[in-house]
């Protein structure tokens, strides 16, 4: 079957004849000429009498039930969409449509919880997706030449350089929509055809969420916020791009904000203002790097240091004075487990026993997307007829005692820390997602897609 959808589909079709006819009968027109009609169509769509409705000769495409019904979804958004592209490519001007098609792009996206927008060209089209619940999905589409009129727009209101295409860029800009200001992150890559744009939107409502909203297990984030009361210590939250440690940590921040408590966060970039903590934004272009900003950190006599990621040896190792020195350290670093964690730890050459001195917490996590609360699972307009809506977390929770002090120090090999944690029973990933799939949360196959063992 082909995938109807990187097809483009003529939405003025649906106004020019007849669109609640489209709808009840589960078709979707997708381009005509003077002669003929291309029609997409499900094992469920009522054919009867179409051949007699319209004059034309109709040609058929069989799709999925759910991706008709997904095209057939927020028709009028759609609609809205492709006639403004429509009329930017015939006034072959961005200046007077393709601001308030942005407009209407991004209020489609955060409609939709989108953490992310995605412009990339396809064959002779250029494909406009949401990446919803780590998803991505395209959404709409159109003719390649208005690609052209979308990133001239997109570079001119994030001060790029509009001629530039042969090398990336990075810019911000912001939209006010429905009298609320949303910031969006952009960034240009040269590709081989021309260039895919991504637009991440940094919505705050990420902040609102709290450590009891993640979907953390209740006996592992029992543990955590034990953890989080000490006045000393290094955390660490681990995991790949994308599981979420962004937001756990912001979480923990919200958490831990206090008028008593001086905190000082070191991000590349800051994702989210938070009041009444210190935020340092990385900034290469002027000197303010991550060896500047943490040099100087402990002279701003800080309770609580967030460093948004441990990336080498010299930021591990201020932690960890940090954390020796009376501080209470959390931070994010790559790695697939907690004790992948420890041994990537051990691989940037840090003092063994500063580790073994300092380390208090360790909780590798994924996300992993649930049955769609909505349709039971079934398919609908809230999922997107994924089945899927929203995300929660899985975790593992390592608190290190005694013993695993004592193999840090040893230099200990990672099967060592692996047969000790077998022993004591230790709760893995892989654990916690069978917990969700036995609460009917989600399936097993979404657990194994993020979990590797």
């Amino acid at each position: 079957m082909n995938n109807i959808l990187k097809t483009l589909i003529d939405y003025s079709l649906f106004e020019k004849y007849d669109k609640e006819y489209f709808i009840k009968n589960k078709i979707v027109p997708i381009c005509e000429d003077n002669i003929s009609l291309k029609v997409a169509i499900c094992n469920s769509s009522n054919l009867s009498n179409i051949k007699s409705d319209f004059s034309k000769i109709i040609s058929f495409q069989q799709i999925e039930e759910l991706e008709l019904y997904f095209i057939l979804s927020n028709l009028d958004r759609k609609i809205y969409l492709f006639s403004l592209a429509s009329k930017s490519i015939f006034q072959n001007s961005f200046e007077k449509f393709i601001d308030i098609f942005l407009n209407e792009l991004s209020l489609f996206s955060i409609e939709l919880r989108a953490s992310d927008i995605h412009f990339e060209q396809y064959k002779d089209l250029v494909l406009f997706k949401f990446r919803i619940d780590g998803r991505l999905k395209n959404f709409f589409s159109f003719k390649i030449e208005f690609f052209r009129f979308i990133s001239s727009y997109i570079k001119l209101i994030s001060n790029l350089d509009i001629t530039q295409i042969r090398f990336p860029q990075d810019g911000r800009f912001s939209l006010n929509i429905n009298d609320k200001k949303y910031d969006f992150r952009v960034s240009t890559m040269p590709t081989l055809e021309s260039e895919s744009i991504v637009l991440r939107i940094l919505d705050n409502k990420n902040i609102d969420k709290n450590l009891q909203t993640l979907g953390i297990s209740s006996d592992l984030l029992d543990i955590l916020t034990k953890a989080l009361k000490l006045t000393q210590g290094l955390i660490l939250i681990s995991g790949p791009t994308g599981s979420g440690k962004t937001t756990t940590l912001y979480s923990i921040l919200k958490e831990l904000n206090s008028e008593e408590k001086k905190i000082i966060t070191v991000e590349d970039p800051i994702e989210y203002k938070i009041d009444s903590i210190c935020q340092i934004p990385i900034n290469n272009k002027i000197g303010l790097s991550f060896e500047v900003v943490l040099k100087n950190i402990l002279r701003q006599d800080p309770d609580i240091i967030f460093i948004g990621e441990i990336r080498d040896k010299f930021s591990l190792d201020v932690a960890l004075q940090a954390s020796l020195t009376g501080h209470l350290v959390i931070a994010s670093i790559h790695a697939n487990s907690s004790v992948e964690t420890i041994s990537r730890l051990i691989d940037l050459q840090a003092d063994p026993f500063l580790i073994s001195s300092t380390l208090k917490l360790i909780m590798a996590q994924r996300l992993v997307l649930n049955y769609c609360k909505y349709c039971n699972s079934k398919g609908c307009k809230k999922c997107n007829f994924t089945k899927y809506y929203d995300r929660s977390s899985i975790a593992e929770v390592l608190k290190i005692d005694e013993k695993i002090s004592s193999l840090i120090f040893k230099k200990a090999d990672i099967n060592q820390f692996k047969e000790y944690l077998e022993s004591v029973n230790f709760k893995t990933l892989l654990d916690n997602g069978k917990q969700k799939v036995a609460l009917n949360m989600t399936s097993m196959d979404e657990v194994y897609k993020v979990v590797s063992y």
